[in-house]
């Protein structure tokens, strides 16, 4: 057990899936897994530890923001051995081709903050993703014949951001959605050596009125769900 995880030693598998929602955690492990068992709820974070194809895996909610996702990716690694971490969440289009439903798979994460600039202090450290798990997961989204866009992305610690300045340069530079957990997982995944993945499905879009609704998500999200098992053992 740790602080925010009250799993036991052997209840968090090598591979895990981080949503932030804690309700889609367990939706995606109802879902996706087989004979999925709660092994968290420490302050409402659920996880779940099950089965796919065989593999063993765990489904843990990550919260909202690179603070929150900086606990348990650290815990998870740390006191747990976590080996494989992907988050699957939503994200908002910064591209006009980039469209609602779409899957972005990150390539690198941009942040403009997160709990590990301090470390840094004045190096802008460009967090990437694994190549592989990276090459597996486009290769996954091609099968299922899903529009996929691979790139850079934005997170950002500010979920009502006045910053339009900023929006209109990330757009310019190419960045293709912006979300709110990635660069910090990058950068874990980078100091502990660990294989990480951003799989984003477009939820709405940040240049024009046009977003996901809301009895339409699930069924969305479960293709990020399947792409991100999938690129896991492949």
């Amino acid at each position: 057990m740790t602080f925010h995880i009250g799993a036991k030693p052997g209840q968090i598998a090598e591979t895990v899936l981080l949503p932030g929602d804690p309700y889609r955690a367990r939706w995606a492990a109802e879902t996706y897994l087989k004979n999925p068992v709660l092994v968290n709820e420490v302050r409402g974070m659920l996880g779940y530890t099950g089965t796919w194809q065989g593999h063993p895996v765990t489904i843990h909610g990550s919260g909202m923001g690179m603070p929150s996702l900086s606990i348990y990716v650290n815990e998870l690694i740390r006191d747990y051995g976590a080996q494989t971490l992907i988050r699957i969440g939503s994200a908002g289009a910064l591209q006009h081709h980039v469209k609602v439903r779409d899957i972005v798979l990150a390539q690198t994460a941009s942040t403009n903050g997160s709990p590990s600039r301090s470390i840094f202090k004045e190096l802008n450290f460009a967090p990437c993703a694994d190549f592989g798990l990276l090459s597996a997961a486009h290769r996954a989204a091609l099968d299922l014949d899903v529009a996929v866009h691979i790139g850079g992305i934005y997170s950002s610690d500010t979920f009502y951001d006045e910053r339009q300045d900023l929006i209109d340069q990330l757009q310019r530079h190419g960045t293709l959605c912006v979300e709110m957990e990635a660069a910090e997982l990058y950068t874990l995944a980078a100091r502990y050596q660990r294989r990480a993945l951003a799989v984003l499905t477009v939820s709405d879009h940040m240049l024009r009125d046009d977003a996901l609704p809301a009895d339409h998500r699930e069924r969305s999200f479960g293709t990020m769900v399947e792409i991100a098992l999938r690129a896991a053992f492949s």
